[in-house]
Formats: structure tokens, sequence, C-alpha cells
């Protein structure tokens, strides 16, 4: 019987969970194809992007709590993947705004940013992901030192928030909030698990 542990560690369980994260980008092209993104495939298309930008961000922030519970360290490997599909949907989510709503212009797009208050934390938001993405390589770690790494990917924590408020002003428009609090609350849960955690080791006796 193959060990569950030692699977996670093949090449193929990462070409596996990479063709996975690929599926939604995958459905939103042949949907539109296909012509099933509804009556307004704009909107569809960037809700769907951002909707798949805060599950992913879900999920990387789901992976320590797991490793650490499961005792499976096989499953940080999988960490830096996750983030940068984090990225990738936050892109086709700006691309998707930028042209369907925007048209690609410039200066419509910065007033917009200035009017509404969502789109200027969203815009925030994206902007801090970019170092984080950029980085999320080996050849990065060596050249900042791990400590110094560390400290800027803990970037994602205060992205995790600004995705929330972001979600929450866009939302407001029309009074509804059940989604927000749902990953609200999911988000809440993986960063207070971070803070549990911290004070649980740093109260442990050492041994």
């Amino acid at each position: 019987m193959i060990n569950p542990r030692q699977a996670l560690l093949k090449p193929a369980a990462k070409a596996i969970l990479f063709i996975a994260c690929l599926l939604p980008f995958a459905w939103l092209i042949y949907g539109i194809i296909t012509n099933q993104l509804g009556a307004n495939p704009a909107e569809y298309l960037i809700r769907s992007t951002g909707d798949w930008t805060l599950r992913f961000l879900c999920i990387v922030l789901a992976v320590t709590p797991l490793r650490v519970m499961s005792k499976t360290p096989q499953l940080a490997r999988f960490r830096r993947m996750f983030g940068l599909f984090v990225y990738f949907y936050a892109l086709l989510h700006l691309i998707s705004y930028s042209w369907f709503d925007m048209g690609f212009d410039i200066g419509d797009i910065i007033n917009d940013i200035i009017k509404r208050p969502f789109i200027l934390v969203g815009s925030a938001a994206i902007l801090l992901l970019t170092p984080l993405a950029l980085t999320s390589f080996n050849r990065a770690i060596k050249a900042l030192g791990a400590k110094r790494w560390q400290m800027l990917h803990k970037l994602v924590y205060v992205i995790a928030g600004l995705g929330i408020l972001h979600f929450f002003w866009m939302r407001s428009g029309k009074n509804d909030y059940n989604e927000v609090y749902v990953y609200a609350a999911i988000l809440a849960v993986l960063l207070g698990w971070r803070v549990w955690n911290k004070f649980r080791t740093t109260r442990s006796p050492a041994k």
C-alpha cells in the first residue's frame, strides 16, 4: 500500500495539483468559447476570477495549519505553487476588470481607483502580491536571506485583509454579504490558528 505522505513527495503529485489549479481557468476559457458564461459574460469573468483569487488565498493559508496538525511536512512543497496561483487569478481579475469594464483606458482606470474605495483596496492587494510572486523562487530566497524573505512574505496576512475588505465594499452596493462572511470566517480561523499556535509554542517549556 502506498503511504500518502510518500505519495506527496512524488513529482506526479505536484503535476496533478498544478493541473487541478488550472481547471477553473480552463472552465472559463471553455465558457467563453461555448458562450456558457450567462447573460453578462464580462461580469461573470470579473467575479469568478476574484472568487478564485480568494479561494486560493485560503488554500495557501491552510497549508501550514494542515501541515502542522496532520504532521505532514510534505505539504509545504506545494505552498509556493498555490501562492503563485493566487497571483495568477488576481492578475486575471485585474485584466478582466481593466478590459471589460474600462476598455484598457488608463485614465479611466486611475479615476475609478481614486473614486471607488473597493477598487483602490483591490489594486493595493495586487500590488502587494507582486513582490511575493517575484520572490517565490529559491534564488530569491538566497538573495534576500531566509529571514528577510520570511518577513516579506508575511505581507500575505495584510493582503488577506485587503482582499476581504475589497469583497465587502464591492458587495455593499447590493447589501449582499453572505459570501463575504464565509471567506472572512475561513480567513479568521486560519489567521487565528497562527496566533494560537505561536502563543502555544512560546508558552511550551523547553525540552
